[in-house]
């Protein structure tokens, strides 16, 4: 089968025909669907709640952390929530400089401020504090999940003009996705309504002119035609209340579980269970799951929260529909509780967890945020005699190896992206991304991208500890071992130093860590958010 590939609003526009244009057959089922639309018309409200929105972006440079980037600019689409608050997608704010905010039918523009981004969701929350731009602006409503075949209208600010513009198309699938901005599956609205560049964060209205979505990627290839998303409005309520809650974004939860289905009845057998009861078997529990020490490999999950869950890992929906288990998952917040129950050689144990962010070994993102900015990630490193150590993440593989960094990069740091497994939640793959030559180096130019193992005999676990052990090194030499190879580096402590300042000012970098590594202290916490990645297709259902 073909590649699929899914485009959001920073892709390069590509012109598709507008829905019910193809076959008078469209036209009569639009016609029909319409039976109830007032003319077809939306409200002046719901187009004056929809607004455009200009950003500057500046990316970080994760292969030379100390720069960043040439800025970018961007326009797309956000509408009016109350409270004052503006709802768009985070991939339209994404590296943001500046966010200025534009009201249907006026020219002037508005500086914005990001209140919170979540990237797995690929929601943002911004506000304006000028009130003259909240004069006469009225919210929007929102409204529930659509059913099959219901009505769909999309407003937003596509490529191709500068007005508003509105396409209309119906519900076709309602089912668990992958976003691709946070890498993460979560539900989502498949519509035939024509989605382009620009139109990311717009409203997608029904019938009863209430917002059901907001409009966020689509997919185009060879053999598919006008399918677009959108993300509902209880995935937009579980960001929005997560923020209002937290003050911050948290994240969705994660069982850290690994199932497999047990639509083998031997396997059923196997595992004990009762010919009328259904479930998964546990694969493997991860070292950071809520489950740890409660469930083990070889037992069978059967309900969560007392919803039965099938053979195949999939749980009732709606009403003649079925979804994956990890949609009951989703809905909860960070730190509630979930009671799972399960069938261990053949009797009931039943389990009760408090749920948290997934953690993965190589992350979405970089853990260290920008200072002074909401929610905006920036790359840790630190310079020792020209090595320059970083931790693995997806931007870093996407820096050194591009978009199809899967195909390109070492297998050894793909090994630790795909099948790498967190056994406390502050590890990190931390690796040796260059040499700056000097002469303290000479021997070890050819290093590039190499997986730290040890430093000074001892296992490294992340980047912070790393600085640690090398800054209380009193021996005379500083050793790190390196695989895949078990190549080692030997650096003179009483020259490093000095070595290391040389390069620094040869090479026009103003520190030799990040802020994030500067003075002692303890490490630097965590954040709570912890993006799934489509890795967890592999395994997590």
């Amino acid at each position: 089968d073909p590649q699929h590939h899914y485009h959001h609003d920073l892709a390069m526009p590509r012109k598709r025909a507008l829905p019910g244009s193809s076959t008078p057959e469209r036209e009569t089922l639009e016609e029909e669907c319409f039976v109830d639309y007032d003319s077809r018309v939306l409200p002046q409200e719901c187009l004056d709640g929809t607004v455009k929105l200009f950003c500057t972006h500046t990316e970080p440079n994760y292969s030379l952390p100390w720069q960043v980037r040439h800025q970018t600019s961007s326009s797309s689409t956000g509408c009016v929530l109350p409270g004052r608050r503006i709802l768009t997608n985070a991939h339209c704010v994404d590296n943001y400089s500046v966010v200025k905010v534009k009201k249907r039918g006026d020219s002037t523009k508005f500086v914005a401020e990001v209140i919170a981004i979540g990237r797995e969701c690929d929601l943002a929350l911004l506000t304006v504090k000028d009130k003259d731009f909240w004069a006469g602006t009225q919210p929007i409503e929102l409204g529930p999940l659509p059913a099959l075949q219901d009505m769909v209208t999309v407003v937003g600010f596509p490529v191709g003009g500068d007005n508003l513009s509105i396409t209309q198309g119906v519900v076709s699938r309602v089912d668990m996705q992958e976003y691709v901005h946070g890498c993460s599956e979560l539900l989502a609205v498949q519509i035939d309504a024509a989605i382009n560049s620009g139109n990311s964060g717009g409203p997608a209205f029904s019938s009863q002119a209430k917002c059901v979505g907001i409009a966020f990627q689509s997919l185009k290839d060879g053999n598919a035609e006008n399918i677009g998303y959108v993300i509902p409005i209880s995935v937009v309520q579980h960001f929005l209340d997560d923020v209002t809650h937290n003050g911050r974004y948290c994240g969705f939860c994660d069982l850290e579980i690994n199932l497999q289905h047990c639509e083998n009845a031997s396997l059923r057998w196997a595992c004990g269970l009762p010919a009328k009861e259904s479930g998964v078997m546990v694969r493997r529990v991860l070292p950071v799951s809520p489950a740890a020490g409660s469930l083990q490999r070889g037992d069978v999950l059967t309900h969560f929260d007392g919803v039965s869950i099938a053979n195949d890992g999939t749980v009732p929906f709606r009403s003649g529909e079925r979804i994956a288990l990890t949609w009951l998952v989703s809905q909860k917040q960070v730190g509630d509780s979930a009671t799972l129950r399960a069938r261990r050689d053949g009797k009931s144990l039943s389990v009760t967890v408090q749920l948290g962010t997934g953690k993965l070994l190589v992350p979405v993102d970089s853990y260290l945020r920008k200072p002074g900015a909401t929610d905006l990630r920036i790359p840790s490193y630190a310079i020792y005699g020209g090595l320059v150590f970083v931790p693995l993440c997806e931007p870093y593989l996407r820096s050194e190896y591009g978009d199809d960094f899967e195909a390109k990069a070492p297998i050894s740091l793909l090994d630790r992206w795909q099948h790498g497994i967190c056994e406390a939640r502050e590890d990190q793959v931390v690796v040796l991304s260059q040499v700056l030559a000097h002469e303290i180096n000479v021997g070890y130019e050819h290093l590039v991208n190499h997986i730290v193992l040890n430093i000074n005999g001892q296992r490294v676990r992340n980047l912070r500890q790393l600085v640690e052990v090398a800054d209380a090194n009193e021996d005379a030499f500083l050793r790190v071992d390196l695989a895949p190879q078990s190549e080692a580096v030997v650096l003179e402590r009483a020259s490093l130093e000095l070595a290391t300042q040389e390069i620094l000012a040869a090479h026009s970098i103003a520190k030799a860590r990040s802020a994030d590594l500067v003075g002692l202290g303890p490490a630097p916490q965590q954040p709570s958010v912890a993006p799934q990645s489509k890795r967890t297709k592999r395994g997590t259902q």
